[in-house]
């Protein structure tokens, strides 16, 4: 698999939404494997393999959530969320279940096509077991444990750089606030949000070189957070 092509199960009910990314994913040389229903979907992602998986959580036979929840139990896939639900809680639920990313209908094409390039990207990258993420002038190595920007090294905190490093592992993937809670506070996670965003704050400041405009650490509204990928 490389960035440009792929194999994409769609998981969608709507026949107009499947022949709509089906025409989309072929013509950037994807190959397509579809399904209409839950169970469907779980038979396809034993049989075909995918590379990514664009789940509508709005299935007729089952919950979106268990279908996460089912296909995180064998497999590491990629899941994008496409769901007509814009409610905050609804996004939470699906990213801590599992989900990697989360599109609302109606979605633009070239949005779809950049999330996904950036789920195949970050799964190229685990299976690589690539240590180290460069983006727009910032190095962050995990085995060394040393980031800079510029060339010119950054003295973070302890905190400061446990939040960084689950957002460089996950580059190019929400990370809701609960999942930084317990990666930076593990036995603490249920402490005011508060913090978070404070740390978050003192992050950027380090990272960006404008932290009132940023362009790498991304804030999900709602919630939680996107390091760009790399």
């Amino acid at each position: 698999m490389t960035l440009g092509t792929g194999r994409i199960l769609v998981v969608d009910d709507e026949p107009a939404i499947r022949r709509l990314l089906r025409t989309t994913l072929q013509a950037h040389d994807y190959e397509i494997v579809e399904a209409n229903s839950a169970a469907t979907a779980l038979s396809m992602q034993r049989e075909s393999n995918p590379d990514a998986i664009i789940l509508d959580l709005g299935l007729p036979d089952r919950d979106g959530l268990q279908v996460i929840a089912e296909i995180r139990a064998v497999s590491a896939v990629p899941i994008l969320i496409l769901s007509s639900r814009d409610d905050e809680r609804g996004k939470v639920a699906a990213l801590d279940a599992g989900a990697d990313d989360y599109i609302t209908k109606p979605f633009g094409a070239e949005e779809l096509l950049a999330r996904i390039r950036t789920a195949l990207r970050h799964r190229l990258q685990q299976q690589g077991s690539r240590p180290l993420y460069e983006c727009d002038g910032l190095v962050v190595d995990l085995v060394r444990r040393i980031v800079t920007l510029d060339g010119l090294e950054l003295r973070l905190s302890p905190k400061e750089y446990a939040l960084l490093e689950q957002l460089v592992l996950h580059a190019g993937k929400v990370l809701t606030h609960k999942h930084l809670q317990k990666a930076a506070w593990p036995a603490d996670a249920d402490m005011d949000i508060q913090y978070l965003r404070i740390y978050i704050r003192q992050l950027r400041g380090k990272i960006e070189r404008t932290p009132e405009q940023p362009t790498l650490l991304m804030t999900e509204p709602g919630v939680g957070y996107r390091l760009k990928g790399a």
